[in-house]
């Protein structure tokens, strides 16, 4: 056997073994953004905004490993990769051995949380809330988690002068906007976002309007739903694959042809994280939509 090919089939019965161990160890509650792990040293981050506070608190020595969506800043990217925030593998977590995993709500999934939490490590929760005052709750709980409360008030107070004096500078520019966030085009099915998501919510800090309000959630709209959406305007995030139609392309799909977006060719794209993250850079996120939108306005 090459020593290569020995040397991941020991990593891999390592983190088996440790998974293993996980089961029947002493549990230790979730808890969220509690400061019982302030001495830890050995962090794994889950969730790009959670990890985007983490380094805004200066505590970025502290990580260890990062999900597949904590991309900003670059040097996280350095970080191993425990995979992606709703479909963990525990074994991949286990692998490099925390004292503390900071877990953004709706990290998971369930049974994959349950066997971290069974292995003894500390889980801090943190909170998720698509608005201004969840963002300050996000710093407030990573900076209880990692014992750095008063790090994390002088941060907090930053960020809501930085994301008053931004919604601020938005107010009026997109006032009245229908804009349709969509998330994915794949098949020539429209998913978009309704109330109670990130989408909703950086709408909601521009002042623009949702233009599908009657579903909660991310959904396939069909082609009447479309039409009678009407937007002005369609946001999207910057990104390859079904997310990366261009305006021709998106454009001519038979409903969204039939709205005004299309008629004036209006798309928007913006960095997925930057726009949706509810995180440290939301406030210059708000600045550079609503000046987007009003430059359609005008």
């Amino acid at each position: 056997m090459k020593k290569h090919s020995f040397s991941k089939l020991c990593s891999y019965f390592a983190a088996v073994a440790l998974t293993v161990m996980a089961l029947f160890a002493p549990s230790k509650q979730i808890f969220a953004g509690g400061d019982t792990s302030s001495k830890a040293s050995r962090i794994v981050s889950v969730g790009g905004s959670v990890t985007e506070v983490v380094y805004a608190l200066g505590e970025q020595d502290r990580l260890i490993a990062r999900d597949t969506t904590s991309v900003f800043p670059d040097q996280v990217n350095d970080l191993p990769n425990v995979g992606y925030i709703r479909a963990l593998s525990p074994e991949g977590v286990l692998s490099v051995d925390p004292d503390l995993i900071l877990m953004l709500e709706g990290g998971g999934p369930p049974e994959a949380v349950e066997v971290l939490n069974s292995s003894g490590i500390s889980i801090a929760m943190i909170p998720e809330e698509f608005t201004a005052a969840g963002i300050v709750g996000k710093v407030q709980a990573v900076g209880k988690a990692l014992g750095v409360p008063e790090k994390a008030d002088a941060l907090s107070l930053k960020i809501s002068a930085d994301l008053e004096a931004a919604q601020v500078s938005a107010s009026g520019k997109a006032s009245g906007m229908r804009v349709l966030f969509i998330l994915s085009t794949r098949g020539g099915r429209i998913m978009a976002g309704g109330v109670d998501t990130e989408a909703d919510g950086i709408l909601s800090l521009v002042g623009a309007v949702n233009a599908v309000s009657d579903f909660t959630g991310y959904k396939q709209l069909s082609d009447e739903a479309i039409i009678s959406a009407a937007p002005d305007v369609v946001l999207m995030m910057t990104r390859a694959g079904d997310h990366g139609a261009g305006p021709e392309e998106l454009f001519g799909h038979p409903a969204l042809a039939q709205t005004p977006a299309a008629e004036n060719n209006r798309l928007i794209r913006m960095r997925g994280q930057y726009l949706l993250g509810f995180g440290p850079r939301t406030a210059d996120a708000i600045r550079e939509l609503s000046q987007k939108l009003a430059d359609y306005r005008n």
